[in-house]
């Protein structure tokens, strides 16, 4: 859902020459993954010389901006882990009203940009289509695009399908017997299946575009059937991997309390489903007035999933890391062919990856035009699909079918910077101008992606690396910019120092000046044991080379502090601060000093105090996406009486603050929360003889965790 709170309606399209048709609502903002019946039709290394053709003009713009292009200086450390590029990862959205969908042009297009992935039916059509008669009540059905027809694409692109099962028209058997057809019938092989599109869309909360015929809407019947449908499923193929629809923290409807329920939509399905399912699957559309804007919401997405992932290990347990998050649609939903949309899909891809998604599919391949505006001299038509389906709006036309727009290019730039096998590594930059990505590729070589946001100003990136040496060898440029017809390699510039023009994605990739351990990484790291101050982390030795040694670091930033050294493939982390988070990666050293690549990211939290003078309760009381109204309960359980109280704690996420407060004085500053007593419920009593109650209205911008630590007095209190 785009939308932060309850959306409005609109009128959703439908596919030219079909006028008439009935498309049914929804929420206008969130229209995307509905029953739309659209487009029918449709450290620098020294000054090296060029390494492939440049482009013509904005090279030449570029280098001759580049002494009056600021400095942006980008960090690399390639001692920092952020996991691996899965098979899985690049994805697209497929829709039934594609008459385009199997072209073969299009198959190669999308074989092209790195495609892994092509999810079907579409969105929303996702609940009201029958596979065995290929139909699909109140929506359009183009020609050409049954399930062997779309599977006969996926294999010719050698890529893999993520397939929707009917929940809100369908049956658990229905779902079974597809599962039959695909895996044991015809052997394709699919293993993704999620239950349903966004069924929180179905009226439950007050706003309904999802098809859903079950008489209880409710996340706990969705829960329930989600059990049935997986167990029936699996009983046919017990290989595939089910997901299961939760709503992105932060956008409606998290948070919200729907009537007859005990808690939101997320709690109450994960608390039934966290033993079943193997992802689980959210959606993305940050929206805003205009694409540059959804760009800089990107920034949200980071503890957006943290916190999607803190809520499956409170369900889980120590099943939470066989549970993956699948990213299955996104899109700005705002100047959707534009070039910062381009930079958007890139930026968006990569920053989902490195924060512990598997799946990203975009919002869809195509989709037809709706409006028509110009965004950076270019005409945007306002079309969510990657490719053109030819529609026009009124006598302006898009160009011919299939022809790419800007995120298209904006993916394929991804083709530049890694492939699945390859790890994703820190890094970062001094400008909120400019991001960065890097892929530490099974190559040997190294590549950084760096987006410039900026429409007006080139930049000349600095790039330092950590963990990695580059050779004294040119580099190679990859550019996607203003004149570029395409990913474009490009002469890298005069001086070692990358000039990264307006609007332009840059891959740079380095080769290592000697070669690398023949270690390999690690295993994935895991807790075996964490309290309040330390944690049992465990791995399994590399697959390849002779460790000696093994190093475990906490990611701080695109730094990393040395934890703790083992001899064995086990260590306990000590002297961690209470109700506190680390991510660590585990790196092993060989006999000659030499470290191997770091293992898969491991994130976790210690725990309050089990044992303090002081209680602290942190509950929610109701939410609506964007704002909550939460309740904090203090208690004495020490042995001597309290006259007067300070209350401390920090926010987990940089979006969320206080905004009015009752029966206490509470002020903010940045992260940081202080409370005071109100002086009637100044005193507390000893052994809880009583209690300090007070409440606020907060706001969140993004995703609204529970603080984890709490400081009464200047003693860190226990937590309920």
């Amino acid at each position: 859902m785009p939308l932060a709170h309850l959306p409005a309606t609109g009128r959703l399209g439908r596919p030219p020459g079909r006028a008439g048709r009935t498309t049914g609502r929804r929420p206008a903002a969130a229209l995307v993954c509905a029953l739309a019946t659209v487009a029918a039709l449709a450290a620098a290394p020294p000054a090296p010389a060029a390494t492939g053709p440049a482009a013509a003009d904005p090279a030449a713009t570029a280098a001759t901006a580049a002494d009056e292009a600021s400095t942006v200086e980008v960090s690399v450390n390639a001692g920092v882990g952020l996991g691996t590029i899965d098979k899985a990862a690049f994805g697209v959205n497929h829709a039934l009203w594609d008459s385009h969908m199997n072209d073969p042009e299009v198959t190669g297009l999308l074989d092209e940009a790195g495609v892994g992935v092509m999810r079907y039916p579409g969105g929303s059509y996702g609940d009201i289509y029958h596979w065995k008669d290929h139909s699909a009540p109140g929506g359009y059905v183009a020609p050409g695009t049954t399930f062997d027809e779309f599977m006969a694409s996926v294999r010719a692109s050698g890529s893999q399908p993520m397939i929707i099962a009917n929940y809100g028209t369908g049956t658990p058997q229905e779902a079974a017997d597809w599962v039959r057809y695909a895996n044991v019938t015809r052997g394709y092989g699919a293993q993704y299946w999620e239950i349903g599109n966004e069924i929180y869309g179905n009226g439950h909360y007050g706003s309904g575009w999802e098809a859903d015929d079950h008489p209880d809407k409710s996340p706990r019947e969705y829960a329930r059937n989600v059990v049935a449908y997986a167990e029936a499923m699996k009983a046919v193929d017990p290989t595939i991997k089910i997901g299961a629809v939760l709503t992105t923290p932060g956008d409606w409807p998290d948070g919200i309390t729907g009537p007859g329920d005990a808690a939101d939509w997320n709690h109450t399905v994960l608390s039934a489903v966290a033993g079943t399912i193997d992802f689980a699957v959210v959606h993305s559309y940050p929206g805003g007035a205009t694409a540059d804007e959804a760009l800089d919401r990107t920034a949200r997405l980071p503890g957006q999933l943290r916190e999607v992932r803190r809520q499956i290990d409170r369900y889980a347990g120590e099943r939470s890391s066989r549970i993956g998050i699948a990213l299955t649609e996104v899109n700005s939903n705002v100047q959707m062919n534009s070039r910062p949309n381009g930079l958007f899909a890139a930026d968006t891809y990569m920053t989902a990856l490195e924060n512990g998604v598997f799946n990203v599919d975009w919002w869809n391949v195509h989709n037809g035009p709706t409006k028509v505006e110009t965004v950076d001299g270019d005409t945007d038509f306002n079309d969510f699909g990657l490719l053109s389906s030819g529609g026009c709006v009124g006598d302006i036309c898009q160009p011919a079918v299939n022809t790419p727009f800007h995120p298209y290019f904006g993916i394929k730039s991804l083709t530049e910077l890694g492939r699945p096998g390859d790890t994703m590594v820190a890094s970062s930059t001094d400008s909120d101008q400019i991001s960065a990505h890097a892929v530490h590729r099974a190559d040997g070589t190294l590549s950084v992606l760096l987006i410039n946001k900026d429409p007006l100003n080139a930049r000349t990136a600095d790039i330092s690396y950590s963990g990695f040496t580059p050779t004294a060898e040119a580099p190679v440029v990859h550019r996607y910019g203003r004149g570029d017809s395409d990913v474009t390699q490009v002469a890298a510039t005069a001086g070692g120092d990358q000039v990264l023009p307006p609007y332009s994605i840059t891959t740079i990739t380095v080769a290592p000046h000697a070669a690398a351990t023949s270690l390999g990484a690690p295993g994935a790291p895991k807790t075996s044991a964490v309290g309040s101050s330390n944690a049992t982390v465990s791995w399994t030795a590399p697959a390849n080379g002779n460790a000696v040694r093994y190093e475990v670091y906490e990611r701080l930033g695109t730094n990393a502090q040395l934890l703790a050294t083992s001899t064995s493939t086990s260590t306990t982390l000590r002297n961690l601060p209470p109700g506190s988070e680390h991510t660590v990666n585990v790196l092993a050293r060989d006999a000659d000093g030499r470290l191997s690549r770091p293992s898969e990211p491991l994130a976790f939290s210690t725990t309050a105090p089990r044992d303090s003078s002081c209680l602290v309760t942190y509950r929610v009381d109701s939410g609506w996406g964007n704002g909550f109204v939460a309740t904090v309960t203090v208690s004495n359980v020490g042995d001597a009486p309290i006259n007067g109280w300070t209350l401390d704690f920090t926010w987990p996420s940089t979006g969320q603050s206080v905004q009015s407060s009752w029966n206490a004085n509470v002020t903010g500053s940045g992260t940081r929360v202080h409370v005071t007593d109100n002086g009637a419920n100044a005193e507390l009593a000893p052994r809880g003889g009583s209690t300090a109650t007070f409440g606020f209205v907060g706001a969140n911008d993004g995703a609204n965790p529970i603080p984890t630590t709490f400081t009464l007095n200047g003693t860190v209190c226990s937590t309920s």
